[in-house]
């Protein structure tokens, strides 16, 4: 399987990948099923009525990663990458009133935040820890359309057929399916990267940037790292501005604000520590967690919990290092995607 740098780091919300990300993203992929009649075995506009149930770690941990928000925000059309806060607010507290989905091509469903999402505290789902049902239901009550998705992290779903797939299917070569792809550099292991690296002469970024290549313009590429350092960059600002207890009920206080003001103050300054690189570092790590945390745009690194490590060192290496450049920001993202590919 070939990993896009845009699989590794994905734009999306807090506080989890699997356990946030993943619900929203599987509820987008339900609705998209529902409004398209599938296989042509029901009609769109006869169903009335959305169903669901959480699984599992899902089930357990669901109320402090947010995945009930997750689903009923995926439902009402919202995808993680793509999130309007403020609209996202109104859309549900609108939900929250008149328990009421808009979704193309069937009309207004029936769907009560509270009763219609079960929380089921039993056994798991037998195929992974991160399950959860859908369901669509006409008038009568008759289940037109059914579907189980595991949330498997990093933010990829999958649904249960596509489990059991992935279950049966041999154990592939990543070097001949990337091959057969027509990948120029198809490396499935370190081994064969660097091996790759030393008969042609190019880095690990230019290898990775000349397979994404096969499948966008050189245009494209730039523009969406770009996109991708943008929304880090955002999160780090946010984070290091914010103040006061995030969400989760265990009354957790932001740092990163207080520790950034006393970094800056001592800059330039005697006081300066010679281990101040490792303080700057964290404190960038930590206003992309805090943010996290809260339920902000972040970018998964490959997940949520591990988002705050590469814009911490990309931020530093920008504010810091003599001759930082953005090209050089983009080629430190293609490495670490082609490494964290592996």
């Amino acid at each position: 399987m070939f990993l896009s740098v845009f699989d590794i780091f994905k734009i999306g919300i807090g506080p989890s990948s699997s356990h946030t990300m993943g619900p929203m993203t599987a509820a987008v992929h339900f609705l998209e099923q529902l409004s398209s009649g599938e296989d042509g075995t029901f009609d769109p506009t006869s169903a009335d009525h959305i169903k669901g149930s959480l699984h599992g770690s899902l089930a357990f941990t669901g109320k402090g990663h947010a995945t009930d928000r997750a689903v009923f925000l995926g439902l009402l059309g919202f995808r993680p990458d793509a999130v309007d806060a403020d609209l996202a607010e109104a859309k549900l507290a609108k939900l929250m009133q008149d328990y009421q989905l808009d979704v193309a091509n069937c009309g207004t469903l029936r769907f009560d935040p509270v009763n219609d999402l079960e929380f089921d505290y039993g056994p798991a789902l037998p195929l992974h820890a991160n399950g959860m049902k859908l369901s669509a239901h006409d008038a009568d009550g008759n289940t037109i359309l059914a579907d189980t998705y595991y949330s498997i992290g990093g933010g990829f779903i999958l649904t249960e057929a596509e489990m059991l797939s992935a279950n049966d299917a041999p154990d592939a070569d990543l070097h001949e399916e990337q091959e057969a792809a027509g990948y120029p550099y198809p490396f499935g292991s370190a081994t064969e990267m660097l091996a790759m690296g030393a008969k042609s002469g190019k880095t690990i970024a230019q290898m990775k940037r000349a397979n994404e290549e096969t499948a966008m313009s050189p245009e494209t590429l730039r523009n969406q790292l770009n996109a991708v350092w943008s929304v880090m960059d955002s999160c780090i600002a946010r984070g290091l501005s914010q103040d006061g207890i995030l969400p989760g009920g265990l009354n957790v206080k932001r740092r990163a604000r207080a520790i950034h003001q006393r970094l800056t103050n001592q800059t330039g300054s005697n006081s300066q520590q010679p281990h101040s690189i490792n303080d700057w570092l964290s404190v960038y790590a930590m206003a992309v967690n805090e943010e996290n945390a809260a339920g902000g745009q972040v970018v998964t690194s490959p997940t949520n919990g591990a988002a705050g490590v590469v814009p911490a060192v990309i931020r530093y290496y920008r504010d810091f290092c003599v001759g930082a450049t953005r090209e050089g920001i983009n080629e430190f993202l293609l490495t670490a995607a082609a490494i964290g590919g592996l």
